[in-house]
């Protein structure tokens, strides 16, 4: 590596000062009770009133049963749909019959939000926990099987046209050729999907939950505790950032001919 793409030490403390910043607008903002007539900070609690209420969640025994409980749906959520989605990503892409039988049920089911598939996911599973796997497996889907096959339709003709004048069969060329070059477009798509699993188990917990962070954040609204609410808000984001920046070096570590950039 050079010199200049190391980075600079007003590079690394950059996002440093971001957090600080907000954060101080943030406590501006309530400590003044600010009223800005569409928006108002008069019940925002400060950040010193959050930072209490994490490190009163820190000591609470249930903040186990809460992270655990999300993190055992979101990821039984991601697996089914990172299979499901690359599966038929991948079949999608490269065969015709597949794309225009499976495309336009597809298609229809895609606008659709995973809020709206709360209701009949009650009534298909007879436990609240299938019914909030099945949620962030319908939110994680979509991404992950339209960026599969982008990907796919991304290939360069001329790559497949070398590999078949060099004897490799179908299946050498879909795992040999199609698949590493479909792979960038795959990690995007499962990096968003994480993101949408995320937002979709909160608002399943919100409404099927005992436990778990959606839970907890829609219970500190109804007792009103604001300041929980917002540590609730802060470590959905938290657990979010740190699961796709995980995946993220996964999919540079299983892809070494790929930099970020587009650079192949």
């Amino acid at each position: 590596m050079n010199v200049s793409d190391r980075p600079s030490a007003g590079r690394r403390l950059l996002p440093a000062l971001s957090l600080l910043a907000c954060v101080a607008l943030w406590h501006l903002a309530a400590s003044r009770h600010l009223n800005l007539g569409l928006v108002t900070f008069q019940n925002v609690p400060q950040p010193l009133e959050v930072l209490d209420a994490a490190w009163a969640l820190l000591q609470s025994p249930k903040l186990q049963y809460h992270l655990g409980s999300s993190l055992s749906r979101v990821l039984s959520g991601f697996v089914l749909a990172a299979v499901a989605g690359v599966g038929l990503g991948l079949a999608i892409g490269r065969f015709h019959w597949v794309r225009e039988t499976l495309m336009p049920p597809l298609e229809v089911a895609r606008p659709i939000p995973a809020v709206a598939w709360i209701p009949l996911s009650i009534l298909m599973f007879p436990s609240s926990e299938g019914s909030m796997i099945f949620i962030t497996f319908v939110g994680a889907l979509f991404p992950i099987l339209l960026n599969t096959i982008h990907g796919v339709h991304g290939v360069d003709p001329r790559l497949i046209a070398s590999a078949r004048s060099l004897g490799t069969r179908r299946w050498g060329i879909f795992l040999r050729v199609i698949l590493p070059a479909a792979a960038p477009s795959v990690l995007t798509g499962l990096s968003i999907g994480m993101g949408t699993c995320w937002f979709c188990l909160v608002t399943a917990e919100m409404i099927s939950g005992q436990y778990g962070i959606g839970y907890y954040t829609w219970e500190s609204y109804t007792v009103q505790n604001y300041a929980n609410i917002i540590v609730g808000m802060l470590l959905i984001g938290l657990l979010g950032m740190g699961s796709s920046a995980l995946l993220h070096r996964a999919g540079q570590a299983l892809m070494p001919w790929y930099r970020p950039g587009g650079r192949a």
